[in-house]
């Protein structure tokens, strides 16, 4: 491995149908596509990472399957020791974070989004949106795929 594989962009997408089981199986697959950087790239992974993104995942996919019905994109990258979670949905109406609220049940995923990772953006295109997320995949924590970061 040369010192600046970890430089070039790695990524993979997930076709999702946008029903029943679909949360699940995107955090099962976004974790299986971390361990596959380790794995192939040598990519360290924190564990802190690992559930990080796979809770971004399970509220932005959560999100498009009750506001958007239909199919679901979603596409990880690593790219500069972080990783970037795009989902893109059919519907053009971009999300808007409510303001905390203990007393609310529920609408609370964009802000648990927005407070865990170090980037955030909508973009409409020309069908729906797309929102990306960038979680660092570091960590001071010990532990996580291959030690900590």
């Amino acid at each position: 491995m040369t010192p600046d594989s970890h430089d070039a962009p790695s990524g993979a997408a997930l076709a999702l149908d946008g029903q029943g089981g679909c949360i699940a199986e995107a955090r099962h697959w976004a974790a299986g596509f971390l361990v596959r950087m380790l794995v192939e790239r040598g990519i360290i992974v924190s564990q802190r990472a690992v559930e990080l993104t796979q809770l971004v995942v399970s509220e932005l996919v959560t999100n498009a399957q009750k506001y958007a019905p239909g199919p679901v994109l979603l596409d990880l990258r690593i790219a500069g020791g972080l990783v970037e979670v795009r989902v893109w949905d059919g519907d053009p109406v971009l999300p808007v974070a409510r303001a905390a609220d203990a007393g609310r049940v529920g609408q609370h995923g964009l802000g648990i989004v927005l407070a865990v990772c170090q980037g955030f953006e909508v973009m409409r295109e020309l069908v729906g949106k797309r929102l990306t997320a960038r979680l660092t995949l570091g960590d001071d924590a010990p532990g996580g795929l291959g030690g900590s970061q």
